[in-house]
């Protein structure tokens, strides 16, 4: 006779049968069988934070390191609405992830019981597939369909609610194997096509992101393109997609860029768009390069076919996994010219920080101090806001995983990321870069990196102001802030209170010496930059911009 088990047990066997090593969640009564399973299971690490938004954030980071779904546990209502910013992102990034919500129970379903939502309904524009687990029994099946949307196509969250009395139902279920992505080869047909298109292009230019950027993709690319002679070019935040020492290695798209980077874009004949969705940020509002984009030829590879001529129409289209299609391009030649060098040689006179006259705090010498100290392969976490285009300008990425930012823009995300990171990654270098307004949404999560032995710095950009708010409000109404103005904390005796170690900033000279000490020390660290408004990017002031 076959054994019983209850909902929580076979859930937790059955992530366990799927590899996860590691939950995060903030608890709720609504899955207690499931979090007394995790009780008896030491192969799972489970990371408790303080708030949900952190919890998703954090699956979301770690999905992006494993290239599987990073796995959340959320209770109902406030719960789960909490947690939706980092299934959101999830979504934006294309990155794999799993939130599992406690539901209320079965019986009391659609009468608007104590923290009920339609989780189907709710979820259903943010993530890949919402659905509600029943019948006990199913819940092999179940998360096994969750692993495999989250990783094939276009990798994203998937959400899954489970009723408080379905995890209580003893019954018999039948594990599921280890779900692995499918291999996407490359059509040779298209392989031969895109040969000819290389052969007559004169100006191509690659533009590379999106998910599925691994190792082997990253290595044959860059390869290929070196050979070849075509110029990369990275999605908004997206520039470990390849390391950026790579000699083809030309820049990043998105806010901020290098005007002469932009000139290339707009003067390349053929555009091989190689993961990236060509979204908003990195085409300047779909205008650097027009959906119908006269007098460009554009080949478009993608995982997911339903990306493809979606918002682009496409002169190829390549249904293709990243890896797959880098090494099928490997015996293609291209033109060769000598224009990568150009291109490489623009990229890093950008990239090299200049002092600025009359700024106390200079973070653009600061992000080279960074990169003289810290090794290469450091991972440098951050949120949304102005702050974080000094490191998208001036860090030099060293391949996959080494740059979370997410492409949504959502703030809060580089305190919880560089937790995930630091506890995914032991032993490497992480730094979360965050400024005031984006550290207050999710600061809260150092008594979680505290708490689990997590190693990390802070780069904490305090300017007194929601930044890139004010930036606008500057080009749109000079003279006229309003609602933008923050009253702080002293953020070093924050960090401090929760364990960590940490010091003021106030100008450009403290800074490596304060890099120094910091690095000296084990667990959290935290350097409370304080800075000017009135430099409000790297390239320009609010005075600047309010002139125009």
């Amino acid at each position: 006779m076959e054994s019983t088990r209850n909902g929580g047990r076979i859930l937790v066997d059955n992530l366990v049968a799927q590899g996860c090593d590691r939950i995060f969640t903030v608890p709720g009564e609504s899955f207690l069988a499931v979090l007394d399973a995790l009780h008896d299971t030491p192969a799972i690490d489970v990371v408790t934070c303080r708030q949900e938004g952190g919890v998703t954030f954090m699956a979301c980071a770690d999905g992006t390191l494993t290239h599987r779904p990073g796995v959340a546990f959320v209770t109902r209502g406030p719960g789960a609405t909490n947690a939706s910013i980092g299934v959101h992102v999830a979504m934006q990034d294309s990155q794999p992830m799993i939130l599992f919500i406690g539901d209320v129970d079965r019986g009391t379903r659609d009468r608007e019981a104590f923290q009920e939502v339609d989780f189907q309904a709710m979820f259903a524009p943010l993530a890949k597939w919402a659905a509600r687990i029943d019948d006990a029994r199913r819940i092999p099946e179940y998360v096994a369909r969750a692993y495999a949307v989250a990783m094939n196509g276009r990798p994203g969250p998937v959400v899954l609610a489970l009723p408080e009395d379905m995890l209580l139902d003893e019954v018999v279920a039948h594990d599921r194997a280890r779900v692995e992505p499918v291999a996407q080869p490359v059509d040779a047909d298209a392989l031969d096509h895109l040969r000819d298109l290389l052969v007559t292009a004169e100006r191509p230019l690659a533009i590379i992101g999106g998910a599925g950027w691994d190792e082997a993709a990253s290595g044959a690319f860059a390869v290929w393109a070196t050979h070849a002679g075509v110029p990369i070019v990275a999605a908004f935040r997206r520039q470990d997609a390849v390391p950026n020492d790579c000699p083809a290695y030309a820049g990043n798209l998105g806010y901020g860029p290098n005007p002469a980077l932009l000139e290339r874009v707009r003067h390349a004949d053929l555009l091989l768009v190689v993961g990236a969705r060509l979204g908003e940020a990195t085409t300047d509002g779909y205008t650097l390069i027009t959906p119908d984009h006269p007098g460009q030829r554009l080949v478009h590879v993608h995982p997911d076919p339903a990306e493809l001529n979606r918002t682009y129409a496409t002169d190829l289209a390549i249904c293709a996994g990243m890896a797959e299609f880098a090494e099928a391009l490997l015996p293609i030649d291209g033109p060769v010219t000598s224009v990568i060098a150009d291109a490489n040689a623009a990229y890093r006179e950008w990239t090299t920080a200049r002092p600025r006259d009359g700024v106390t705090l200079d973070l653009g010498p600061c992000v080279a101090a960074m990169r003289a100290r810290l090794p290469a392969d450091t991972i440098i976490c951050n949120g949304a806001g102005n702050f974080s285009g000094w490191w998208h300008r001036y860090w030099r990425y060293a391949g996959p995983g080494t740059q979370l930012a997410p492409t949504a823009g959502a703030m809060g995300y580089g305190v919880p990321a560089a937790v995930a990171a630091s506890l995914r990654r032991p032993g490497r270098s992480v730094v979360a870069v965050a400024g005031d307004g984006d550290f207050l949404m999710n600061g809260q999560e150092l008594a979680t990196a505290i708490q689990h032995g997590a190693d990390m710095l802070v780069i904490l950009v305090d300017n007194g102001t929601y930044g890139t708010i004010r930036m606008h409000q500057e080009r749109e109404f000079p003279g006229r802030p309003s609602a933008t103005r923050l009253a702080n904390p002293d953020f070093a005796a924050l960090a401090r209170a929760y364990g960590g170690w940490a010091e003021t900033v106030e100008t450009t000279a403290e800074f490596a010496p304060a890099l120094e000490r910091a690095m000296a020390q084990p667990g959290v660290r935290l350097l409370h930059c304080k800075t000017d408004v009135e430099q409000i990017t790297p390239a320009t002031t609010l005075s600047a911009i309010a002139e125009r």
